[in-house]
């Protein structure tokens, strides 16, 4: 494939590019507004933007929607205070997802308030911990409460100290676990442990996230050429072959995750820069060679633009739909890997990719079409509906931040770049 400086192409004017980077925050937290739930949480958006009715209340999408609520208030946008206050109070004890029997949270509320869907689960859970977590570093009630809860049901009920790396899902009486384990949740654990730490400073959320990535990506990855497989045994044994059949799931895809390989390479980083001095150098390293893979076997590959959502463990692509969660950690590695190296390599992938991203993915509205066809046409094959601002939010933001351990944390210090718009 063809190195990005060697490519035609249109170099990103910076002070446009922020100014364009400010303005998609804005319309994308007036998405968050659009996705709140009278009931409590939010609900799930359909593609032109309105709540599907009848639907119920996902953990995920509620929590990420208080998430970048969270980054909202923190950026000084004060119509975000009271979306980010109402995602907690359905969090919280006697809220809408929390389980008022069994403790924890339940993966799918119905909007009458009884669960649709009662598991416990460590994906799901993780975005509890990171909403919560920058709901604390925006000084928000309750919160600091909130990520007390969420840390502690994290550490009795999903880590594992002997492996070093979180289950993934129990019923709802946390007295019977699937056999099933798996790296999406534990990289979403990753990034929800280094923003507890980033705004406790406990060493164990820290050091938890150091086990995980090192279990994960320089042991299990680096064995597999940086192919990483998603799917495990009980006992951590890969499982290659797992949903063959089921090849398009959404999130136990088979095969592998070239986007999921960019976000392990975002979040080496991260965690590198939090270890500072103490960091092994392995996790630039391997950052690096995740980036390659993900980049060199996802993008552009089967004669279209874009990303493909997985390949085979040979590097050739299966689900050839683009997403735009994939092209967003795409943005949000390419920037931090520059960050870390100062290597214009870098910075050429992250020009072309945000091209391809408005060009193909934004809407004038600010909202991202979550998937196309390989011929670039709108698909639903994987998704359907536009109900996730989490990775576009965080891929509009990197840009104006310089080097962090969590998106909070860094916003906490200081207000991201703007132009002087004065001149």
């Amino acid at each position: 494939m063809a190195d990005p400086i060697s490519v035609p192409q249109r170099p990103l004017d910076e002070r446009q590019h922020l100014v364009q980077l400010a303005r998609g925050r804005r319309q994308l937290r007036a998405l968050v507004g659009r996705a709140r739930r009278p009931e409590g949480g939010f609900g799930w958006l359909s593609d032109d933007g309105h709540l599907v009715s009848g639907r119920g209340v996902d953990l995920w999408v509620s929590a990420r929607m208080t998430h970048v609520a969270a980054l909202g208030v923190l950026e000084g946008d004060e119509a975000c205070v009271r979306l980010v206050d109402h995602g907690i109070a359905a969090l919280l004890p006697g809220g809408l997802l929390h389980d008022p029997e069994q403790d924890g949270w339940f993966a799918s509320v119905h909007p009458d308030g009884t669960p649709d869907v009662a598991d416990k689960r460590a994906y799901e859970h993780a975005f509890v911990i990171l909403a919560a977590s920058s709901a604390v570093a925006a000084h928000r009630p309750d919160a600091d409460t909130l990520l007390d809860e969420a840390l502690q049901v994290f550490e009795q009920g999903f880590w594992r100290e002997s492996d070093g790396l979180a289950a993934d899902v129990w019923d709802r009486t946390w007295t019977t676990l699937e056999d099933y384990r798996g790296a999406n949740a534990n990289m979403h654990c990753v990034e929800a442990l280094l923003a507890a730490w980033d705004v406790t400073r406990d060493p164990r959320w820290l050091g938890h996230a150091l086990r995980i990535v090192e279990r994960l990506v320089h042991g299990v990855a680096r064995g597999w050429a940086y192919r990483l497989p998603e799917h495990f045994t009980a006992d951590w044994q890969p499982r290659p072959d797992y949903n063959r059949d089921r090849p398009a799931d959404p999130f136990r895809p088979f095969g592998v995750t070239p986007g999921h390989l960019l976000e392990w390479a975002r979040l080496c980083l991260h965690l590198r820069h939090a270890l500072g001095a103490e960091a092994p150098a392995w996790l630039l390293d391997d950052a690096r060679s995740l980036f390659d893979v993900g980049a060199h076997e996802g993008w552009d590959v089967d004669g279209h633009e874009g990303f493909v959502y997985t390949t085979d463990f040979d590097g050739r692509p299966v689900v050839r739909d683009r997403l735009h969660w994939v092209v967003a950690e795409a943005l949000c590695a390419a920037r931090t890997l520059q960050l870390a190296t100062g290597d214009p390599t870098y910075a050429a992938w992250y020009d072309r990719w945000w091209q391809h991203a408005r060009d193909r993915f934004v809407d004038e509205d600010g909202s991202w079409r979550h998937e196309l066809a390989p011929d670039l046409s709108p698909s639903s094959t994987v998704w359907s509906g536009r109900p996730d601002v989490y990775h576009a939010y965080q891929a509009s933001l990197v840009g104006a931040l310089g080097q962090l351990t969590s998106f909070a944390g860094a916003l906490r210090e200081g207000k991201p770049s703007a132009p002087d718009v004065s001149r």
